[in-house]
């Protein structure tokens, strides 16, 4: 018979192991010696010790779950059960509960963490629905779409949920994705239709633009282009390949007017600098005619520069005003020069001048002898009335009125004419203004003379 702290061997081949309970058959042995017995269940005991030593620390350092750590722990426990071992079972067993109790705790830290990871993802999931519902209603559809695939990543990188609630937030959610690729679907083709629209607009438009690329009309054709680049901007953009192409053929059609008319504008500009170059050579030659001291040989001078001065032709605008300006300058002193000369050999004006003065002399005598005759008669309020006029008519002996009626070259009715108007204003007004009357008196007079 052998015996240990922890078992022993009977006579009959018995192994014992004694635990709190009293001692409890192992097994049976008779292959050698009692103490290879005991020998052999002590390793089976440090079997299983260190079988429990190994899952104590995957307990504890792995991500173990409490279910198949809970099955070992019953497999462990059977093995004790059976008293297969020899060794301190309930020690052995002590360390199972308390493991038992770590798994179990362990267990409910999972239980509530799946709880709390359950809650954030549902709020989440939430968010993800609320997002994509107000995206539904976006019109930035490519950044409202690339946004709502990024939300497509998101919910399924989340946990699932409860199947109810799960299913109702997916449910809102695709909705949400459905109404926004519907709406987009709707805008584009909708787009399309316009894009297809404006592209026919634009074929027109080309089409005019390149029936007129070949016109010589440069100033109606040029309104037209512009006309067409405004109906052009306002038919909106066609498909990209074939926005680009209408346009080149566009473009190329204007170039080529616009090309053209810019050659001819240039010859003519270069023939434009020419005849300028040459009126200024007949302005300096009409120029050099002034002063005029030979009248007629002045004129026909003039007269051969102003010839070949309209065969010329035009020059630039810009200095149109300026050549022309001073070619009329010599055209205007030469008419003065045949005005001063007509006026000063017109025998009948001299005849007139002379006829003239000498009405306003029997005037002036014909009043004097009317104030005398009124002032004897003791009516001083004609008298001065009449006093008032003679100085009118006294001023314009005195000024030489003569004067002026030859260079107006004045008929006896043109002087009629003043007097009916210009001198009462002269008499009243005083013998100082008599001058400043013969501005009115030329115009009425000269009125009286074409008449």
């Amino acid at each position: 018979m052998s015996s240990e702290p922890w078992g022993r061997v009977d006579e009959a081949g018995t192994v014992y192991v004694r635990t709190a309970d009293g001692e409890q058959v192992v097994g049976s042995w008779q292959a050698g010696s009692p103490e290879e017995a005991l020998a052999y269940f002590e390793r089976k005991y440090d079997g299983l010790v260190v079988e429990i030593g190994l899952l104590e620390r995957r307990v504890k350092t792995t991500d173990l779950s409490a279910k198949d750590a809970t099955a070992a722990i019953d497999h462990i426990r059977h093995q004790l059960d059976e008293h297969h071992v020899v060794g301190d079972l309930d020690a052995l067993r002590k360390r199972l509960d308390k493991l038992a109790g770590d798994v179990e705790a362990r267990r409910e830290q999972r239980k509530a963490a799946k709880a709390v990871q359950a809650d954030e993802a549902r709020r989440a999931k939430e968010d993800l629905v609320a997002e994509a519902e107000q995206l539904a209603a976006s019109e930035q559809w490519r950044a409202a779409g690339e946004r709502l695939r990024a939300l497509v990543d998101t919910w399924k990188g989340l946990p699932r949920l409860d199947r109810k609630t799960d299913d109702e937030l997916w449910h809102r959610f695709s909705h949400a994705r459905s109404a926004f690729s519907k709406r987009r679907k709707a805008h584009f083709a909708a787009l399309d239709a316009q894009r297809e629209e404006a592209r026919q607009t634009k074929e027109k438009l080309v089409a005019e633009a390149e029936a007129l690329s070949g016109s010589t009309d440069w100033g109606p054709t040029a309104a037209r282009y512009r006309e067409l680049m405004a109906d052009w901007k306002a038919a909106g953009r066609a498909q990209r390949e074939a926005e680009e192409d209408l346009w080149n053929r566009f473009r190329g059609a204007q170039d080529i007017f616009f090309q053209g008319r810019s050659e001819v504008f240039a010859e003519r500009d270069a023939e434009q600098r020419e005849n300028l170059t040459r009126k200024e050579e007949l302005v300096v030659e009409a120029e050099k005619l002034l002063p005029i001291s030979d009248l007629k040989a002045a004129r026909a001078a003039f007269r051969s520069v102003n010839e070949r001065w309209e065969a010329v032709g035009h020059v630039p605008r810009d200095a149109r005003a300026r050549i022309e300006g001073r070619i009329h300058a010599v055209e205007r002193a030469i008419q003065e020069a045949e005005e001063a000369e007509w006026r000063r050999t017109n025998p009948e004006a001299r005849a007139r001048a002379q006829g003239l003065t000498g009405q306003l002399q029997d005037a002036v005598d014909k009043l004097r002898r009317q104030i005398d005759a009124a002032r004897a008669a003791g009516n001083n309020a004609k008298a001065d009335k009449l006093s008032k006029e003679l100085e009118g008519r006294q001023g314009l002996l005195d000024l030489g009125f003569w004067c002026f009626v030859l260079w107006g070259g004045c008929s006896p009715a043109a002087v009629r004419a003043f007097w009916r108007g210009a001198a009462p204003g002269a008499n009243a007004r005083g013998p100082a203004a008599v001058m400043c009357s013969a501005g009115a008196f030329s115009q009425r007079a000269r009125a009286e003379v074409t008449r």
